[in-house]
């Protein structure tokens, strides 16, 4: 089975949660899997205006490894998670992006599967627009793109959301659903599973 690389950034946990679940999935699989998240730039005052980001910046300080280029070079497929920030990605992870200039110009982040996952406020708050951002950054890597598509009645459970998993926070933290975690833990396994086809 594949490599798989799972990074994210989040800042009060519910892109955390969507991508411990993702990762999961995809080791259920047999997968070798990293869960990594990107380094927060926020200066401590404004993580302090939060409690909720305070804390979820606290807590995976010691729990989950900060990614590097080097994860991506390692994985055979890769999943993308962030927070939408006016319907983009997060620029803590549009930083991390941002480093990888030279595994793309060595080809390194090529013929890989790739998703992506996100969150927002509310239902209708960026969540499809952050996504295809991303797969915008895909379609330069020359990587595949793995959608979740409606390939699987669990979805509809969950949003019925075709590019990635989504959830609604509602300015709460760790708030995805059952149906939602379910969501990202088979969009992890068919990530591992189409990757797999393609290291083949």
């Amino acid at each position: 089975m594949p490599n798989i690389a799972v990074i994210y950034y989040s800042s009060t946990g519910n892109v955390h949660q969507l991508a411990a679940a993702l990762a999961d999935g995809a080791r259920e699989t047999g997968a070798e899997v990293r869960l990594r998240r990107v380094p927060e730039l926020a200066p401590d005052e404004a993580i302090d205006s939060n409690p909720l980001w305070r804390a979820h910046v606290d807590t995976t300080a010691g729990e989950v490894e900060v990614a590097t280029p080097a994860d991506m070079e390692w994985a055979d497929g890769y999943a993308l998670g962030t927070p939408t920030r006016f319907g983009t990605p997060a620029a803590q992870l549009k930083q991390f992006i941002d480093s990888l200039g030279g595994l793309w110009f060595t080809g390194k982040l090529a013929n890989k599967g790739a998703t992506a996952f996100t969150s927002a406020q509310n239902a209708h708050g960026g969540n499809e627009s952050t996504i295809l951002t991303l797969f915008n950054v895909f379609s330069h890597f020359g990587a595949v793109i793995v959608p979740p598509g409606y390939t699987d009645p669990l979805l509809f459970d969950a949003g019925g959301n075709p590019y990635g998993v989504s959830t609604a926070s509602g300015g709460k933290s760790a708030t995805a659903s059952e149906a939602e975690l379910a969501a990202a833990r088979y969009q992890g396994r068919r990530l591992a599973e189409v990757t797999a086809k393609l290291v083949a």
